[in-house]
């Protein structure tokens, strides 16, 4: 950074002060807190999360030095910010899949359309229209339950509950269904992953650990060398 886009010395301490008051703010907070999700508590964290990352990024740009500390972001991710008693919610649903065997999608998908005269199925139409004529006949969590019936794998998915004000007016979100969510009015969210399988199992490990020193500790009693 050239010296001339460096930041004021009077900048860099309006940033420290924001840090003080942030500091003030979210103490008191914390001391009146109502539940243990108090909006007030997470918008006071939130920032304080901010002024402290504007005061490190400007002290960093002027003198090359950086804070002792930092504030992490909760393991759930965006902390709510909602209300306390939402009076309506969304759930939003997002299930990933592969087409494994297309030939049994479209066979799935022509029992269907040979049995429902509203759902048609055209010759060309591959595995996108075999897509749409069997989520045309199935609620998705049947698809999700029955999915290998279906040349399908399951990937990631994820829930989200999200607090509205009220409910919305018929036909109002349907031009972005997804859209309008933000992060901070998700209530609960629910993941699932095979990342979350592949975490080691340190029991395992501590047992095979403790397997071998006794193996180890049984050949230094016999006189004989570990393999």
């Amino acid at each position: 950074m050239s010296d001339a886009a460096l930041p004021t010395v009077a900048e860099v301490r309006a940033a420290a002060e924001a840090v003080k008051a942030a500091l003030d703010r979210h103490l008191a907070a914390v001391e009146s807190r109502i539940g243990d999700e108090d909006p007030a508590v997470y918008a006071a964290f939130n920032e304080l999360a901010a002024a402290a990352e504007e005061y490190d990024e400007l002290l960093y740009d002027r003198y090359d030095e950086v804070t002792p500390f930092e504030i992490p972001t909760p393991e759930t991710g965006v902390p709510y910010t909602g209300p306390a008693e939402p009076a309506a919610f969304s759930v939003l649903i997002r299930r990933d899949y592969a087409v494994v065997e297309p030939a049994r999608l479209i066979a799935q998908a022509e029992r269907v359309a040979a049995h429902d005269r509203d759902a048609e199925l055209l010759d060309d139409a591959g595995t996108a229209g075999a897509l749409g004529v069997l989520f045309g006949e199935y609620e998705p969590d049947e698809i999700a339950s029955r999915y290998k019936e279906f040349g399908l794998e399951e990937g990631d998915s994820t829930l989200w509950i999200a607090a509205l004000e009220e409910v919305a007016e018929p036909g109002d979100w349907l031009g972005s269904p997804f859209g309008q969510t933000d992060p901070q009015d998700v209530l609960h969210r629910f993941d699932v992953s095979s990342v979350f399988d592949e975490e080691p199992d340190f029991e395992d490990e501590d047992a095979e650990d403790a397997e071998e020193a006794d193996e180890e500790e049984s050949a230094a009693e016999s006189g004989l060398a570990p393999a």
